[in-house]
């Protein structure tokens, strides 16, 4: 028993053992996984162990600096937190500022200011924040606080931050560092506000509307093309804001494109092309005469109408910024909508070839200016209108010293004029007649006093001194030259008849182009009497020397019929119609080409040839007619009816020749033969 007791306790020792050994066994290896599972952790630790080093090292260091490293921190913190703070708000703008300012513009401009405002908050405490950061970075470097690798991470990340914000101190520098604080959302902003100032003006730029150039007479109250004052007040808080943002170059530059733009508009219903002219396009000013009385009236209207409403639109717009910006501005819309145009249409005249007719033109310009000299003054005066002021000043000057110079070599061109042959047809010189005509045109209302004014001026430049009576003295000197030219003239002709037949009508066109004129008060009455004593002794003359010759051909001497007489009366009959038709026929071919341009001379003169030698004529024919009628050459003798003599003598003298129809060179007799039955009975000549 005692025994199987031991055998039990050593086998329940065995079992015990093998319990404890399978235990032991089991925690082996659970150790050993474990194990197996420590060695890379102690390899991660093992690598870790630097940064624990690290950030254990702040431990180590100095007491104080440790104590004051908090404080620096936060103070270092604080402005960095401010700045993300306005940064986020920044961009909470964005929405707005990108979307259409059209929509609600006072909002849009609202925003604007209030974007403005956070960048001017970020440019002024970007650098604090950036500075404060770079001192606590300095104080964990000096007082080994912080790691050197995590200090070197700090230090790259300053200096960029530092290089990013960086002014430069300059404008732009300035901008563009505003430009990365914003990413560009500004300049986007601004951009829409540019675009909106265009759109502003375009829509509501409307050209002046005109029915016809030729109503432009009549739109004397025309009301000028003005904004609305609501645009006006949108376009100025635009113009706020660009200018705040130094963006005003460009508004300006929108708006001289669109206003001037709607300028030219209005000036195309005038047709303007003429202005495109130049010097080498026409010969003389006669070519584009009607041109420079458009001008005049497009230049007024132009003027007083167009640039008048503008320059007080830019005033509106504009008055906000200055003096100096409007001004400038009207200056570029005047000088891009088409003011320098008109001004060199009439430098285009001066630099034109030098004649009298030239010298009117010249005036009618002057007075043009002269009259809107008050309007140049006021729209043109200012500093930015340079340009044009020193445009308008040459034209003057040349316009003054153009006519000054032709008027004072009138008295010369008139006397070379001695030198050439008289006119073949006994008329009036052309330089007679445009003469006349033209000293009194200078001395009549429309232009005496701007000549006079011109030449004053002229006078003037020159330290001279003009009378006032000056300008007349010296158109009578003309008239007077004219006078001794006829006399050279008159002398010129070889035949003393057509001599005489010049005469008559040159002095005849004196008298009555003089009489009742200015000119012709000065220079009296004896004078005009003289020259209408002239012209009724020189017609006397004439009419003596040639017409008056012809009835002699008709004597009825040896005409006395008798009885078995016929034949001989018919013979001398026959012999003086043939004499008479010979002289007539002669007397015609010579004088056909003569003129007489004045109708009341011509139609007198006509007259006393028909008195002279119709009546005579006509008691001739029914006398003696019937004595070769009967004949079968009647023809021969029998030229011309009564009527038919009357109606060549009335026709005589015409200043257009081929009365008659194209028989250039024909005789009279000929021409008439297809029209005129000359054989007719003696009731028929009557």
């Amino acid at each position: 028993m005692a025994e199987s007791t031991g055998v039990d306790r050593g086998i329940q020792s065995l079992i015990a053992a093998r319990k404890s050994l399978k235990l032991s066994l089991e925690k082996s290896k659970a150790i050993g996984l474990a194990l197996g599972k420590t060695g890379p952790r102690f390899e991660e630790i093992e690598q870790r162990l630097p940064l624990l080093e690290a950030a254990v090292r702040p431990i180590r260091a100095d007491g104080e600096a440790l104590k004051d490293v908090g404080g620096n921190i936060n103070r270092a913190v604080g402005p960095a937190a401010a700045v993300l703070k306005v940064f986020d708000a920044v961009h909470g703008l964005e929405k707005s500022l990108l979307s259409d300012p059209k929509n609600d513009l006072s909002s849009y401009l609202s925003v604007l200011k209030r974007l403005e405002e956070a960048l001017k908050f970020l440019g002024e405490n970007c650098g604090l924040a950036i500075q404060w950061l770079e001192d606590i970075v300095e104080y964990l470097d000096d007082h080994h606080v912080a790691d050197e690798k995590y200090l070197s991470n700090l230090k790259k990340s300053l200096r960029g931050l530092s290089e990013f914000h960086n002014d430069g101190g300059g404008v732009e520098e300035k901008e563009r560092s505003q430009l990365r604080l914003d990413g560009g959302l500004r300049n986007a902003a601004l951009d829409k506000l540019e675009n909106e100032f265009w759109r502003l003006l375009k829509d509501n730029s409307v050209p002046l509307p005109m029915a016809s150039p030729s109503s432009l007479g009549d739109q004397a109250c025309i009301a000028p093309s003005q904004l609305p004052v609501t645009v006006i007040h949108k376009l100025q808080a635009i113009l706020g804001r660009l200018r705040a943002n130094n963006r005003l170059d460009k508004c300006i530059s929108i708006y001289v494109e669109v206003r001037s733009s709607n300028v030219r508009a209005s000036l195309q219903a005038l047709d303007l092309d003429y202005l495109d002219i130049s010097i080498s396009e026409f010969n003389d000013v006669q070519s584009i005469e009607g041109y420079i009385a458009q001008w005049g009236n497009h230049l007024e209207f132009a003027v007083k109408h167009l640039f008048e409403a503008e320059f007080k639109l830019c005033n509106d717009v504009f008055e906000r910024l200055g003096l100096n910006v409007w001004m400038d501005c009207f200056s570029k819309i005047a000088a891009q909508a088409g003011m320098l145009a008109f001004l060199q249409f009439g430098k285009t005249v001066t630099d034109s070839k030098k004649d009298p007719i030239k010298l009117l033109k010249l005036l009618d310009i002057f007075t043009s200016l002269n009259k809107l000299r008050a309007d140049f003054n006021r729209l043109f005066g200012g500093a930015a209108c340079i340009e044009i002021q020193n445009f308008t000043r040459d034209l003057i000057k040349r316009i003054i010293d153009g006519a000054a110079e032709i008027f004072w070599e009138l008295l010369v061109q008139v006397e070379i004029q001695k030198q050439t042959p008289p006119p073949s047809d006994g008329g009036v010189p052309r330089l007679v007649s445009f003469v006349t005509d033209y000293c009194n045109k200078l001395i009549g209302d429309k232009y005496k006093s701007t000549l006079t004014q011109v030449l004053l001026i002229h006078k003037s430049w020159r330290s001279e001194r003009f009378q006032d009576n000056q300008l007349m003295v010296e158109v009578l000197r003309i008239i007077k030259a004219i006078e001794q030219n006829l006399d050279v003239w008159m002398k010129a002709y070889p035949d003393q008849t057509l001599a005489h037949f010049f005469g008559m009508n040159n002095h005849w066109h004196l008298y009555k182009n003089l009489k009742g004129t200015k000119i012709g008060d000065h220079l009296g009455d004896s004078w005009l009497k003289e020259h209408e004593q002239y012209k009724e002794y020189y017609a006397t003359v004439f009419l003596r020397d040639s017409w008056g010759k012809l009835p002699s051909h008709l004597s009825r001497e040896g005409l006395i019929l008798f009885s078995g007489g016929h034949a001989t009366a018919r013979d001398l009959v026959k012999k003086r119609l043939k004499a008479f038709n010979d002289a007539f026929d002669e007397m015609y071919k010579k004088q056909a080409s003569w003129v007489l341009p004045e109708k009341d001379l011509r139609d007198r003169v006509c007259q006393q040839i028909v008195q002279a030698i119709v009546p005579v004529y006509r008691s001739y024919m029914q006398n003696y007619g019937p004595l070769v009628e009967k004949d079968a050459s009647s023809s021969k003798y029998v030229r011309y009816t009564v009527v038919a003599l009357e109606k060549i003598l009335s026709s005589l003298y015409l200043p257009k020749p081929m009365r008659y129809g194209s028989f250039k060179g024909t005789p009279p007799s000929e021409k008439l033969k297809n029209d005129v039955d000359l054989r007719r009975t003696t009731s028929a000549v009557v």
